[in-house]
């Protein structure tokens, strides 16, 4: 810029060199782009995006899946391949069109040009993971930084049924772990309910009903989770690995619990958005 200050002056030469500010300021901004969780829709995420650009200090771009809670029924193609019954079902074709809705941002993201961080909501942390090993590498995407807030990671054990069908399976297997060695891996799991075995007579039912939704999910109902997903299905290896207390699943049915992206509970994690 040295040159531009010797043969530039005046109102000119001030526009220039805020013009050049303004670029490098562009260039280096990070986007989030948020994935929304199974039976979601972009809307769901209005106060989180919000607050993730107002309230954190941080200068984001945040962009929000263009997911539809109808969009989900597009899934049920899934139920026409043999795959399915079999419990072997890969992510694609079945789970295309939500890739397509997350390469919609990742192309707006990648016309801001700066790096990318992935927050995903339940289902969106598979989705995400899907992305970086079938659609883009991170490299491509300009992925550095992969959050997850209760996510079902692992798949349950053999001898529970996979509601995936076999697509956890399929993404543990290709995509292990802390997998990308250029990405920075954040796993949250909210702790607000312990769950219990239906015959624990000392459990409430709100307790039993919660554990066996934690046993399709990860195989075992007395352990402690958000309330749909249990701690341990919400973690992957190798990545930082967080647990909140008091932390429910979802925006939605939460009454008045806190969950993920409260005001008051996003203070806890979002500097792990911009390592």
């Amino acid at each position: 810029h040295m040159a531009l200050a010797l043969t530039v002056r005046g109102p000119a030469r001030a526009r220039a060199r805020g013009k050049t500010q303004a670029c490098q300021a562009q260039a280096g901004k990070r986007s989030v782009i948020i994935l929304p969780g199974l039976g979601n829709s972009a809307s769901d995420y209005d106060d989180l995006a919000e607050n993730l650009r107002s309230t954190t200090g941080l200068d984001l771009n945040v962009h929000t899946c263009d997911v539809r809670r109808i969009d989900w029924l597009r899934n049920a193609a899934g139920l026409l391949d043999p795959a399915y019954w079999k419990g072997t079902l890969k992510p694609r074709p079945v789970v295309d069109w939500y890739l397509d809705k997350v390469k919609e941002k990742v192309e707006i993201a990648k016309r801001d040009g700066g790096p990318v961080s992935f927050l995903a909501h339940s289902a969106g942390g598979w989705l995400g993971r899907t992305y970086l090993v079938s659609m883009e590498a991170p490299e491509i995407a300009n992925v550095d930084c992969f959050v997850s807030l209760g996510s079902p990671h692992m798949p349950p054990p053999k001898d529970v049924i996979d509601q995936t069908r076999g697509i956890l399976t399929w993404v543990n297997e290709t995509t292990p772990g802390a997998f990308h060695d250029s990405v920075k891996y954040t796993t949250i799991s909210g702790t607000c309910i312990q769950g219990t075995k239906f015959g624990d007579e000392d459990a409430s039912l709100e307790q039993k009903i919660t554990g066996q939704g934690y046993k399709q999910v990860g195989g075992n109902a007395d352990v402690w989770g958000d309330g749909i997903v249990p701690k341990e299905s919400a973690h992957l290896e190798g990545a930082l690995q967080i647990n909140l207390e008091g932390v429910y699943h979802s925006p939605l049915g939460q009454g008045d619990r806190k969950w993920y992206g409260s005001p008051e509970v996003i203070g806890e994690w979002y500097h792990h958005l911009d390592p």
